[in-house]
């Protein structure tokens, strides 16, 4: 394939140099510790919490399983006020939980919008569990303002959102509880895993018993408190966490010059809209979306063709809304999502990676001006 014309994956996994891994791990050889909080777990532990400046968190096998005992633990009951514009898992969470759905608006950040979670509430609302989508921080401060006027639990899914700060904090460190995922595609990940940002210290012994079985563990023998699963990281995963978080910095800083690329190649492109940067937020440019309106003169899924046909991978994040899919459509959640069900058809996720050349973002943007208007 011609240089210029090479494929251009839409995503890519961070991964350390195999040597550093593979002597991380060879301790593990010797200890034959592989699970249950073992020494890697505790090091990975440790290293976040430094990295954070929270204390308070726990890990998991997943950031779904994270995000359920983090709902869980919480014991709540009723209905939950959330964003349909996201990953299923979400979703999943809150109706796994026994909890109801009521799913509100987006704004112009992609999250969900203040204003509606202020026109959904009701007697049966318990919480608001919203994400922090494409690494793009929800409106925390409205968020926990409502929370507060109406006694709700604000539980943030940060699944994409590991490493961004608001304020010069990170966004871990907000609302009663904060998910990150781990997963292998996030900018910074443990191969799979989750964690667990909370406020409230003594959420931990529910994490520990949730993520094990529901076990507890004493002199005279061991019981089941809850009924739990098996949500805890193993000793493989931790050290890959542990070998990868020293990199997340610069991962970060070349993700940022390539959406600073994006955002001045695409400027001038009619049609094309990318995100507007806040000047006080540090951002983890996890995704670079952009909006695709009628003034670009092509429909985003007929962009999203053309340029797979010519070796660019993008996606159509988010092309459903939760409340869409087959398992939920027809279950009489109320939904106020006009203006999610105008950026689903919009939005389109750009390639974005450490390892992504200048020249890619160069042909990406070339490629997209030559289409707009045909």
């Amino acid at each position: 394939m011609d240089e210029r014309n090479r494929e251009i994956k839409p995503t890519l996994p961070v991964m350390p140099k195999m040597e550093e891994y593979m002597s991380e791990i060879r301790s593990i050889w010797d200890t034959k510790c592989m699970t249950n909080n073992g020494e890697k777990t505790r090091k990975f532990k440790k290293m976040l919490a430094e990295y954070t400046g929270c204390e308070n968190l726990d890990l998991f096998v997943n950031g779904h399983s994270a995000l359920m005992i983090g709902i869980e633990a919480l014991e709540l009951e009723g209905e939950v006020i959330t964003s349909p514009f996201t990953f299923v898992s979400t979703t999943n969470a809150i109706v796994q939980n026994g909890l109801t759905p009521v799913f509100g608006d987006i704004d112009d950040s992609y999250n969900l919008s203040p204003a509606s979670v202020r026109q959904l509430i009701t007697d049966k609302t318990c919480a608001i569990v919203t994400p922090h989508i494409f690494g793009i921080p929800c409106d925390v401060e409205q968020m926990e303002v409502i929370a507060r006027e109406y006694g709700l639990k604000v539980i943030y899914d940060g699944a994409q959102a590991f490493g961004t700060k608001l304020g010069g904090r990170a966004v871990g460190s907000f609302g009663d509880v904060t998910m990150f995922s781990l997963h292998a595609i996030k900018v910074f990940n443990s191969i799979e895993g989750g964690i667990l940002f909370y406020s409230d210290a003594d959420l931990h012994r529910k994490f520990e018993l949730y993520r094990n079985f529901g076990i507890s563990y004493g002199e005279l023998g061991n019981d089941v408190d809850v009924v739990g699963m098996n949500g805890k990281m193993n000793e493989f995963q931790a050290a890959m966490g542990i070998v990868n978080l020293p990199g997340l910095d610069e991962e970060i800083r070349k993700r940022k010059q390539l959406a600073q690329l994006y955002c001045a190649y695409l400027k001038d492109v009619p049609g094309i809209e990318t995100y507007s940067y806040r000047s006080d937020v540090d951002y983890n440019y996890a995704y670079f979306p952009v909006k695709v309106t009628e003034e670009y003169g092509m429909a985003r899924d007929e962009l999203w063709l053309r340029l797979k046909e010519t070796g660019i991978g993008t996606r159509k994040l988010y092309d459903k809304l939760t409340c869409d899919y087959r398992c939920y459509k027809d279950r009489g959640y109320v939904r106020r999502t006009e203006y999610a069900d105008k950026v689903k058809r919009m939005a389109l996720d750009l390639p974005m990676y450490g390892e992504l050349r200048e020249e890619d973002v160069a042909v990406i943007c070339e490629t997209m001006k030559n289409f707009a208007g045909k």
